[in-house]
């Protein structure tokens, strides 16, 4: 049993640890139109809310470093109507030093994982924002970043199955 244990611990020991710090996180991009308001409309109106969430990540020059990107854009229309509210469009960034990931294992770490840190933050500015612009604040579900990366991955073979086919 002493063995057992032994040899796990140096099995744990000799798998290198994933470490993962976040260096810095800034807007890169930002806008909010208050369409609404533009139009000098007034009164209550139920919002339905579109979100739409895109991901990128790539190495930076500086050994273990990446930037991971999330793209949101938020479309309201008022309910039953094709009347748009509002829209608003985000590109939030993170800087990351991450190591121990293996090759394999770094592209899903980097659109899973790190997205999955920034979210908070992403989600308190669109609340903020919309807050501001005059509507109720927008509290974003979580975002499942697993599913919205197999999701990818089935669209990209997909789409490579026709190229291939055709």
């Amino acid at each position: 049993m002493a063995e057992e244990n032994a040899a796990e611990n140096t099995a744990a020991q000799a798998a290198p640890q994933v470490q993962m710090r976040v260096l810095g996180q800034f807007i890169r991009d930002m806008s909010f139109e208050n369409v609404m308001a533009q139009k000098g409309v007034s009164g209550d109106v139920q919002p339905e809310i579109a979100v739409q969430v895109n991901l990128d990540a790539k190495k930076r020059s500086a050994d273990h470093q990446f930037e991971v990107s999330i793209k949101l854009n938020l479309t309201s229309k008022a309910k039953g109507l094709d009347d748009v509210l509002f829209m608003c469009e985000l590109d939030y960034c993170g800087l990351f030093h991450v190591e121990g990931v293996s090759e394999d294992q770094l592209h899903p770490f980097l659109m899973i994982e790190c997205p999955r840190m920034l979210f908070p933050f992403l989600r308190r500015i669109v609340s903020d924002i919309t807050r501001d612009g005059g509507f109720p604040p927008v509290n974003l579900d979580n975002i499942d970043f697993v599913a919205l990366y197999r999701n990818e991955l089935m669209r990209r073979q997909a789409e490579q199955a026709q190229k291939t086919d055709a």
